[in-house]
């Protein structure tokens, strides 16, 4: 009996250290990007496009890389939800009997998931060269797009199949269609799981270096055209810090800061809008 108490206390402590440890971590990590960044962020970091050309002119902000790293989160969150939402409805509604199939559609979504985001860098490039498309907004839009896509799926899988089959049977008794079922019952029913899943997405998307690296290209202006080149803050991040002069690499560190604030805020907003589709649901 000592045993099993020693035991018991021994992996209580253990799984106690280590999450004090990641909560540490956390924040040195937060703490070293914020005392780095925020002494450099102004209006006019926010508010001006860099001058001196791709990333290492002294003077100006990073108002494009901001732009740009919105409007390429939200192309290509946007994209990947026309095809995600589908796939995932029909795998627990049309597929839902056909446990073999369905699970090996998880099995494949779960590779594509564990894929490092550099090799759909470098697919998204060979596309754009077998297509002749430059880089651009819209090769970066279609390239994360593919790399969220299972991200997205699953997300919204693991939701939405523990959904009670009672539920789907009682809609279905009483004449309700396949797609009745799939967007009346199953999403409201899920919706909250749905926006965490965009949100994880657009997290991905919008931090994530490699699958743009090859494909948006850069420039120092707003882009008002898919096809025109586009800044990102994680390249903004990237390619800066590496500069040797200091006002460069300010301007890096308050675009970490930036990057950092923004998935914050869209967390806090997205956890308040799902908890509130939450209630409705329940009342």
């Amino acid at each position: 009996m000592w045993l099993r108490k020693l035991e018991e206390k021994l992996f209580y402590y253990l799984m106690l250290i280590c999450t004090i440890s990641l909560v540490l971590l956390l924040g040195i990590i937060l703490i070293s990007i914020f005392a780095k960044g925020l002494p450099y962020l102004s209006w006019e970091m926010v508010s001006q496009t860099p001058k001196g050309g791709y990333y290492f002119g002294r003077e100006g902000g990073i108002l494009n890389a901001i732009i740009g790293s919105l409007y390429l989160s939200a192309g290509s969150v946007f994209l990947a939800l026309l095809f995600s939402l589908p796939v995932a409805l029909a795998m627990n509604i049309h597929m839902r009997a056909k446990k073999r199939t369905v699970n090996t559609i998880r099995f494949v979504l779960d590779l594509l998931w564990g894929i490092p985001s550099i090799v759909y860098g470098a697919f998204g490039f060979t596309l754009m060269i077998y297509f002749g498309i430059k880089a651009s907004l819209l090769a970066g839009i279609i390239t994360v797009a593919i790399f969220i896509l299972p991200i997205m799926v699953r997300s919204m899988d693991e939701v939405m199949k523990n959904v009670p089959l009672s539920l789907l049977e009682s809609a279905f008794s009483l004449g309700s269609t396949r797609s009745e079922v799939a967007f009346k019952v199953m999403v409201r029913q899920t919706l909250p799981g749905i926006i965490t899943a965009v949100l994880l997405a657009f997290g991905r998307g919008i931090g994530d270096v490699a699958s743009v690296l090859f494909t948006t290209g850069y420039t120092d202006n707003i882009p008002t055209s898919l096809l025109q080149q586009t800044a990102t803050l994680p390249l903004a991040v990237f390619f800066q810090l590496g500069s040797p002069i200091p006002e460069v690499q300010n301007r890096a560190y308050a675009a970490a800061v930036i990057l950092t604030l923004i998935i914050l805020i869209i967390s806090i907003a997205t956890r308040l809008l799902g908890g509130k589709y939450s209630k409705s649901n329940i009342k």
